[in-house]
């Protein structure tokens, strides 16, 4: 079993008050993310505005500034690893192309779900719920049978391409809460390889088309989404054409755009293009999402959380808007990288090691 590509720090264990912390806070954020299940059916007017219009859009700058916290505290990752760290976990190992298949599935689930929002979810707490709790027992059987964090964490998460496009530079690599050795789960570790990005593991098929899907087609699929008003349910086969059709298309388009310039530049220009198609696809999000939130947006009360439509200046908007932009574009493209990984490496399992890095 080969060790992983190298990643800036390892080996850092977690001292008993720094675990103490992280399971507090991993606790906390878990009860948070209950309460908003148990808002979405019970109280879904509250849970919709909970999260929709408040997780979600704070989810996107902090998996650019601090992928690694999230990694950590993730409700779903809390869930995925119960198991493994209460000692019932199969822990059976995927291979490379097993995992390759998983993230493929989970690009997949992202492009078919995240336009049902449009027909369901942004307005019916219980769909949401349903939506939530799929995840969850889907999280639990990966635990269950699977290694640390190879099935769901970095497999099947849906928000898992998303952090492969938006986290390359970090602001700093936070200690690992979960996983208390490295087992060479998911070669090469997402949370552990310094400047991961869709394209990072593109040894098989499947990891080109999720890759070429996420830094590509992305930003366009971002564009296209926002262009589509909130229905209330689907009564027509139109309207499910009209929740995929704009952002279908407006993938293709980038998509083919992205081929083109990888065709044009040299293999060392990959990052580079890959960092301009994910800074678009966040600075898009947030173009169209600042406005809906406060009552700007392209369709009335879609998306709102306060209606300032009649208490601020419309220039407030469009500033807020262009500073977005302009820090998203300066933090993925033009800031200079600082080599952090996610996560710090835990100390490799205890296995003997050999001289060329395999573990007997």
């Amino acid at each position: 079993m080969a060790r992983d590509f190298p990643s800036f720090k390892s080996g850092a264990q977690l001292s008993k008050q720094s675990i103490t912390i992280w399971r507090i806070v991993q606790t906390a954020v878990w009860l948070a993310g209950a309460a908003i299940l148990f808002c979405l059916v019970f109280f879904p007017s509250l849970g919709i505005v909970l999260f929709w219009n408040i997780l979600i859009p704070v989810a996107p700058v902090l998996l650019v500034v601090f992928a690694g916290v999230w990694r950590n505290v993730c409700p779903l990752a809390t869930n995925a690893l119960l198991p493994r760290h209460i000692n019932i976990s199969k822990r059976k190992r995927l291979s490379t192309t097993q995992i390759a298949k998983f993230n493929l599935v989970a690009v997949a689930f992202l492009y078919l779900i995240v336009p049902l929002r449009h027909a369901f979810f942004n307005t019916n707490g219980l769909a949401s719920a349903v939506l939530i709790m799929s995840m969850v027992l889907v999280s639990l059987v990966c635990g269950f049978f699977f290694e640390w964090k190879s099935a769901w964490c970095s497999g099947l998460c849906p928000v898992h391409p998303v952090e492969k496009l938006y986290g390359s530079k970090t602001m700093l690599a936070v200690p690992n809460a979960h996983c208390s050795e490295c087992r060479n789960c998911v070669i090469p570790c997402p949370d552990s390889t310094p400047g991961m990005h869709p394209l990072t593991a593109a040894k098989t098929i499947y990891n080109k088309i999720s890759g070429y899907l996420m830094a590509g087609g992305f930003p366009g699929f971002v564009w296209g989404w926002f262009h589509v008003p909130d229905h209330k349910g689907l009564n027509s086969i139109g309207q499910l054409s009209e929740i995929y059709a704009l952002p279908f298309f407006g993938a293709l388009v980038t998509l083919i755009l992205f081929s083109g310039f990888k065709k044009i530049f040299t293999k060392k220009d990959e990052v580079t293009i890959i960092s301009i198609f994910a800074a678009t696809a966040v600075a898009c999000y947030y173009w169209y999402r600042i406005p809906s939130l406060f009552g700007f947006g392209m369709y009335d009360n879609d998306g709102t959380l306060f209606n300032l439509k009649n208490t601020i200046p419309q220039w407030a908007i469009y500033l807020s808007m262009i500073s977005s932009a302009i820090f998203f574009f300066w933090w993925i493209v033009f800031r200079p990288s600082n080599k952090n990984s996610w996560i710090v490496r835990p100390d490799y399992a205890t296995e003997k090691v050999n001289n060329k890095g395999a573990i007997k």
